[in-house]
C-alpha cells in the first residue's frame, strides 16, 4: 500500500479515519462535550463545524448530507432542532477545544471539545450596527457640508 501524501492519519486507513472522525462527532452532538485526544479534537472541529452549517439551513437535502457522516436519526434530530436552534445567531466558532491535563496511561496530549452554547454578545452586534450607520452618516453629510465651506472660503477671498 502507498504512503499517504498528505501526511500522518489518525488511524490506520483513510476510511478508519473518517469513521472514527463520524463516531466523535455522534458523540459530541449527543453529549455536547467530549474529552479525546488533542489532535484527533483537531480533526474533529472542521467536520463538526461544518455539519452544525448544514443543520443551520436545515432542508432535506442538507439534512441528507449529515446522515451520510451521521447514522443515527436520534442524533441528527437533536443537531437540527435543538443545536441548530441554538446556534442560529452565532456566525461560525461553534466549538471550543479546552487542553487538559495529559492522559494517565500514555501521557498524550488531552482536550476537551464541547460545543459553544453561549449566546452570542448582542453588545457586538450593537456596536457593529453604530459604527455602520456612523459611517453612512459622514457619507452623507460629506456631500453637504463641501459646498457650504466653498462658499465660505469665497466670501473670504472676495473681502
Amino acid at each position: 500500500m502507498p504512503t499517504p501524501k498528505k501526511g500522518p492519519r489518525l488511524a490506520s486507513s483513510p476510511a478508519h479515519e473518517r469513521l472514527m472522525l463520524a463516531n466523535m462527532a455522534t458523540s459530541l452532538f449527543e453529549h455536547g462535550r467530549i474529552t479525546t485526544t488533542l489532535p484527533k479534537a483537531k480533526r474533529l472541529r472542521p467536520l463538526a463545524e461544518r455539519l452544525i452549517t448544514f443543520a443551520k439551513r436545515g432542508d432535506l437535502h442538507s439534512r441528507r448530507r449529515v446522515m451520510r457522516v451521521i447514522r443515527n436519526k436520534s442524533v441528527v434530530h437533536k443537531l437540527f432542532t435543538e443545536i441548530a436552534e441554538q446556534m442560529e445567531q452565532r456566525e461560525g466558532g461553534y466549538t471550543r477545544i479546552v487542553k487538559i491535563a495529559p492522559r494517565r496511561g500514555d501521557a498524550a496530549p488531552a482536550a476537551i471539545i464541547e460545543l459553544v452554547t453561549e449566546p452570542v454578545s448582542p453588545k457586538k452586534a450593537v456596536v457593529k450596527e453604530a459604527e455602520a450607520a456612523t459611517k453612512v452618516a459622514a457619507n452623507e453629510e460629506a456631500p453637504v457640508e463641501a459646498p457650504a465651506e466653498t462658499e465660505t472660503n469665497e466670501a473670504e477671498n472676495a473681502e
